[in-house]
């Protein structure tokens, strides 16, 4: 079976100091730690960031959608 199709896996971030588990598809956690790399930044950073912009919206979605969207969104911005 393609790694692509592999169920969600659980993994725990910390954000402001509290710890949280998130659970990604494994394409997901390998784009976010691309992206942390890529902005030179912790992946807790990035979740963080991430976290507080979706805070921000009209209607916050979860965090894991919020990652997601963010994720498939980025290249856009």
């Amino acid at each position: 079976m393609s790694r692509h199709y592999h169920p969600p896996v659980k993994r725990s971030v910390e954000i402001a100091g509290h710890k949280t588990s998130i659970s990604l598809e494994p394409i997901f956690w390998d784009m976010l730690r691309q992206a942390a790399s890529e902005s030179q930044i912790p992946l807790n950073a990035l979740v963080a960031r991430i976290d507080a912009e979706r805070l921000n919206a009209e209607t916050p979605p979860g965090l894991a959608g919020a990652l997601r969207i963010w994720l498939v969104t980025r290249r856009e911005n």
